[in-house]
């Protein structure tokens, strides 16, 4: 067993870590865009993936790692992990299906609320305090979620026909245009101070270094890493001001 995320702001990536730790302590995680991905999932028979929702779909970095290593899926047991600021609709579906043309054996699916993540949004955002709430729920469910596996009883959220089209007609179909390809909307503003830390944390290498100032290129996949973790609040995708930096660790029952 192995799990693999991708995960702009933590999300994603705890409710893969801690279902597995759950499940098998031994089992490994690492984010997709890690070099030793391919290598790992090609050596296992079951792979845990986790990924969060843009627009009821699944990002276009997931649905690509996927295609672009297609002769990894034939014959793998899978199991889909997906987050959600409030909806989700089919979102583990999205990638259930592609996979299933793959060659995979979907094993089953979860869809998990977690804090939101758009940084540059007032949309759902919530009070520390609620965040913390939403995180234990999550945790509450990943350990029901746990035992029914152990049990042998796989959740199967977000798979079925109901669910697609929920997805289909809640987001997907009136944002398709954000999820088809990758955006070249992310805008920098004069507060920043290049310090290079959104050009290494972007998976896509979408940012880098130029003169002392970050940047842009025209392949982000809206994870907003670079946005959530910028010290100067300096970049926005969708919106046009940071409104919270979003990250799991600040809403953890560790912290």
């Amino acid at each position: 067993m192995v799990g693999i995320y991708f995960s702009g702001t933590g999300n994603s990536k705890h409710c893969l870590t801690f279902l597995l730790s759950l499940l098998d302590e031994k089992a490994s995680s690492l984010p997709m865009e890690d070099k030793k991905a391919v290598e790992e999932i090609s050596k296992e028979d079951t792979v845990y993936i986790s990924y969060p929702t843009q627009f009821s779909n699944a990002p276009l970095y997931v649905r690509d790692f996927v295609w672009n290593n297609s002769v990894l899926w034939k014959n793998k047991k899978v199991f889909l992990i997906n987050t959600m600021g409030a909806f989700s609709g089919d979102g583990t579906g999205c990638l259930a299906r592609i996979l299933k043309k793959l060659g995979a054996v979907i094993l089953g699916g979860v869809q998990i609320r977690m804090p939101d993540s758009v940084a540059d949004s007032k949309a759902l955002k919530k009070s520390l305090s609620q965040n913390q709430e939403i995180v234990k729920k999550a945790d509450r469910r990943i350990e029901g979620i746990a035992k029914n596996i152990q049990e042998g009883r796989y959740p199967l959220e977000g798979l079925g026909f109901i669910a697609h089209l929920k997805g289909l007609f809640g987001q997907r179909l009136w944002f398709y245009s954000k999820t088809t390809h990758y955006s070249d909307k992310v805008k920098i503003n004069s507060s920043c101070i290049g310090c290079g830390l959104c050009a290494r944390n972007c998976p896509m290498k979408n940012l880098e270094i130029v003169d002392g100032k970050a940047r842009r290129k025209n392949r982000c996949t809206m994870c907003y890493r670079c946005v959530s973790t910028c010290p100067k609040k300096a970049i926005t995708i969708l919106g046009k001001k940071v409104v919270e930096q979003c990250r799991y660790d600040k809403y953890s029952s560790e912290n």
